[in-house]
Parts: C-alpha cells; structure tokens; sequence
C-alpha cells in the first residue's frame, strides 16, 4: 500500500478539498438567487417610478463612511467647478 491514504491524492486531502468545492457551490447557487431576488426588487421600483441608476448610486454611497462620502462629495464638487459645471 502506498504512504498516501484513499482519500490522499498527490498530498491533497481529497474529501476536505471536496467539501469546500461544495460548500462554495452552495453559497454560489444561494449568491445567484439573491442577485436574481435584488434584480426584482429593482425592477418593482422602476415600475412605481424610481430610477434604479440613482437608486444604485445611492447604496453605493451608503455603504462608505461618512468621511469617504464627504471628500468623494467634495472632489466631485471640485471637478464640476473646475469644469464649469456648477451654476
């Protein structure tokens, strides 16, 4: 019998290394059907009148920290000015 055991494959633990392709899996199939979820949920709001692009905008600002969302706010403030983009 060789040094490595059955579930031993080159030195890698075959049935661990399974386990975690599994897992990932499952988590992968549960990440599509939430995207799917969120999807519907965007559209069920464009069709009561809102717009999804500023709604996403709007989440993506949510998710900084104060201070990273004033100095974004800041800089693009800036950039408009030096544009001449602000009245």
């Amino acid at each position: 019998m060789s040094a490595e055991t059955a579930n031993d494959v080159g030195g890698i633990a075959a049935d661990h290394l399974k386990s975690f392709i599994e897992r990932i899996e499952r988590l992968e199939e549960e990440k599509a059907g939430l995207a799917a979820d969120i999807r519907d949920v965007y559209a069920e709001a464009k069709g009561t009148g809102f717009d999804t692009k500023i709604m996403r905008q709007i989440l993506r600002l949510r998710r900084l920290e104060k201070a990273d969302r004033d100095e974004q706010e800041h800089l693009l403030d800036l950039y408009k000015q030096a544009l001449g983009m602000l009245e």
